[in-house]
């Protein structure tokens, strides 16, 4: 297990305080992220799967035959339902359910789980038919906003090895060399140090302001071309992020004086950040900065975003429970971390920042500039 067994027992601890403020009497987790969250187990919807929470007594695993033995090996969940392939998952959920005494009772689900589309809760509720259904959603992803001390020791590991992936990469990089360079010297520093065996991250060529999203380029760099890094260093799904960009051959004074921009106004965003600060303030540090200093014509995109563990079957590969946007209705507390980053014009920074009892942290600590390669 990444964690002691206390760690998951206070989590269960947590859910239950708010499943019994629903009089709630069984809960259905099934999203992968929460999966995680509360099993420790990692496993993918290859086929439905779920944990079945009840207000008393041990969780209950549903999940294929063949995982078994690797749910035993990772979760401190001991309970299991295990079914062939060949079984109906959600008659067995629902069997289980029936079984257990609870298909009366008042039933959590996720509205919001995208492991319940309509069609199968359709199925569900069909086989049933006298459960209450009693919606769960954002509970789970507001008790993982906030970090215990163990999960922030797993960040700091993250964001050591995402740094020195950026100095991988930048002593590879260089004029007739090729993103794809850049991704290997990543790779091998992400393997040797510990990460999982996900993606590297988003190495791409930075061009205007589109492209903080872009495809690993094959070709090779000239001078004047600027390598844009974004990597993402996973351990046991917890994420670390970082962007930087590095010029190919020298840089002029024009980018030169973009990079520093950007640093100086992101730094004026860090030290807005600390708990009980409203994030739309904090957003609009680096929004009216940039807008006012004509740096980008719009800002359309969020200035941050949550981080957390996402294993590398999920969906989603970013935590948008808590973004940075003129519009958020949330403050931040102690614990939360973040991934807040800016850009323009190809050029882009990024960093991992945890909130602290009295402000914040910057976990990522590669150099904070344009580099020249």
């Amino acid at each position: 297990m990444l964690f002691p067994k206390d760690e998951y027992e206070a989590r269960v601890a947590r859910v239950r305080q708010h499943m019994a403020a629903r009089n709630m009497d069984l809960l259905i987790i099934d999203q992968s992220e929460f999966l995680v969250y509360l099993t420790g187990f990692p496993i993918s919807e290859n086929m439905y799967r779920a944990c079945l929470l009840p207000c008393v007594g041990a969780p209950i695993m549903i999940l294929r035959a063949v995982d078994l033995g690797p749910f035993n090996e990772s979760s401190w969940v001991t309970e299991s339902v295990a079914f062939a392939d060949w079984e109906d998952p959600i008659q067995v959920l629902a069997e289980t359910i029936g079984r257990l005494g609870y298909a009366g009772a008042r039933v959590g689900i996720d509205e919001e789980s995208y492991c319940m589309p309509l069609r199968r809760f359709k199925q569900l509720a069909a086989q049933l038919i006298d459960a209450i259904f009693v919606d769960f959603s954002g509970v789970m992803a507001t008790l993982r906003a906030r970090k215990s001390e163990r999960e922030i020791a797993v960040l700091r590991r993250a964001a050591k090895i995402g740094d020195l992936g950026i100095a991988a990469a930048l002593n590879v990089a260089g004029a007739g060399k090729s993103a794809r360079d850049a991704a290997a010297a990543v790779y091998q520093v992400f393997m040797q140090e510990g990460a999982d065996a996900a993606r590297a991250g988003i190495i791409t060529a930075g061009v205007g302001n589109a492209f903080l999203h872009g495809g690993l380029t094959e070709g090779p760099f000239v001078r004047g071309d600027i390598l844009h890094m974004e990597l993402l260093p996973y351990i046991d799904g917890y994420s670390a992020r970082l962007m930087r960009s590095a010029v190919i051959g020298e840089i002029e004074p024009r980018r030169s004086e973009l990079g520093r921009r950007l640093i100086e106004i992101q730094d004026r965003q860090f030290e807005a950040m600390k708990p009980g600060a409203s994030a739309a303030d904090v957003d609009a540090v680096v929004r009216k900065a940039m807008l006012a200093g004509g740096l980008r014509a719009d800002y359309s995109n969020i200035t941050g975003y949550s981080l957390g563990c996402y294993p590398l079957h999920t969906p989603r590969t970013s935590d948008f429970s808590r973004i940075f946007l003129p519009t958020a209705d949330w403050a931040l507390e102690q614990g939360m971390a973040f991934h807040m980053y800016v850009s323009a014009d190809g050029i882009a920074i990024s960093e991992t920042v945890l909130v602290t009892e009295t402000g914040y942290e910057r976990l990522t600590r590669s150099p904070r500039q344009v580099f020249e390669v």
